[in-house]
């Protein structure tokens, strides 16, 4: 189907070094403090990381999707909280890289992609999860502004964001076509943020409500025209699909390497746990779908940067597959490691608890199958 360039290897060899040499080591920790990172997004801001998804000609890497994927696999092998850093980056970026104008993408684009600001994206409420036309956070245009009330839920990002876009009803009468999207900046007015949530997994990356009372957002900032946001917020979700797909192979990975390590120096019977056929089958199949959801994961990548029709279609089976396999895998691996895998003092329980939320997230898998099968009905 495909093979890697030599420029696209050796970017994965930077980053997986990177990896190893500085975010490995402070993995277990970021996971017990449950601390945002900072001194590891500075330096993906060095490295040029925080622009993946933005075009050279506004300061960005390029847009490269399957570079995207690459690191945010790299890193969530060690840390799933760190690739968060870069997925939540690109998430929040992508809907203006895909639908802003050309004063709003450089207005925004250069700080996004230096890591200047940090985005977030604002799309799920307490009652409008997988169902966005249940949307109750309103805009409405008074002279050159709108303004904004409502609240957003589960926001990730949304402790640190300088910029969340927003969807919000414009015209409650139109449905999903009566949504909009904003660029909104945490320093506008009526902005505010709420509880940060305490999770399962992901512990390093924040997350929390937030609140618009009478939040003014200029006009200019309106993304796309009016009533289009549905459509930007899906476009947006068949771009992040991969990568979720990407960081649930990379957490996958990670835990099955944590495995063999395992074995080889636990000693049953007399003798390496590895040796035995019964795990040893086990960590074939565990390779071999990793192998299989890397692959599709790089697919729908490689689909998304050529613009192919069925990118929405295979991003939904990148996602569906490579989520359910990080979650197998990772509970397998913890078996491998029996007593020693419920302990803390492995990563295997942290690979497991945060292999969950790819199953959620960008849409739950559940709505992957229904993505998949209307994109087989059509």
């Amino acid at each position: 189907m495909f093979q890697l360039t030599e420029e696209v290897k050796a970017f994965r060899d930077m980053v997986r070094r990177m990896t190893r040499e500085k975010i490995a080591p402070r993995a277990a920790e970021i996971d017990r403090k449950g601390e945002y990172p900072a001194d590891i997004k500075e330096m993906f801001c060095k490295a040029g990381l925080m622009g993946l998804s933005v075009p050279e000609a506004y300061g960005g890497q390029g847009g490269s999707h399957i570079n995207l994927c690459i690191a945010v696999e790299e890193v969530a092998r060690a840390c799933t909280a760190s690739s968060l850093i870069l997925q939540v980056q690109s998430l929040g970026t992508m809907p203006i890289v895909l639908s802003g104008n050309d004063e709003q993408k450089r207005r925004y684009l250069p700080k996004l992609a230096s890591g200047e600001y940090i985005a977030s994206f604002g799309l799920t409420e307490p009652n409008a999860g997988s169902d966005a036309s249940a949307t109750q956070t309103k805009a409405v245009l008074r002279g050159d502004r709108y303004i904004l009330n409502g609240s957003k839920h589960f926001i990730s990002n949304g402790p640190v964001a300088d910029t969340t876009v927003v969807f919000a009803m414009t015209d409650p009468t139109q449905g999903v076509k009566g949504i909009s999207a904003f660029i909104v900046e945490s320093k506008f007015p009526g902005y505010r943020r709420g509880k940060i949530e305490k999770t399962m997994g992901i512990r390093g990356a924040p997350t929390c409500e937030i609140y618009f009372e009478d939040c003014e957002v200029p006009a200019e900032n309106l993304l796309g025209l009016a009533g289009t946001g549905f459509v930007i917020a899906m476009k947006t979700l068949d771009t992040s699909r991969p990568v979720i797909a990407a960081q649930a192979v990379g957490i996958a990975q990670g835990a099955l390497d944590s495995a063999i390590e395992y074995s080889k120096m636990r000693i049953q019977f007399g003798r390496p746990i590895s040796s035995f056929q019964g795990l040893q089958w086990m960590m074939a199949d565990m390779a071999a779908q990793i192998e299989a959801a890397r692959m599709l994961t790089y697919h729908a990548a490689i689909l998304i940067d050529t613009e192919d029709p069925k990118k929405s279609y295979m991003s939904a089976c990148a996602k569906l597959i490579a989520s359910d396999t990080a979650m197998r895998v990772t509970t397998d691996a913890l078996q491998i490691a029996a007593g020693y895998g419920y302990s803390v003092e492995y990563p295997f329980e942290r690979y497991m608890r945060d292999a969950k939320i790819t199953q959620i997230y960008e849409g739950t898998n559940q709505i992957q199958k229904i993505v998949i099968a209307n994109s087989l009905l059509k």
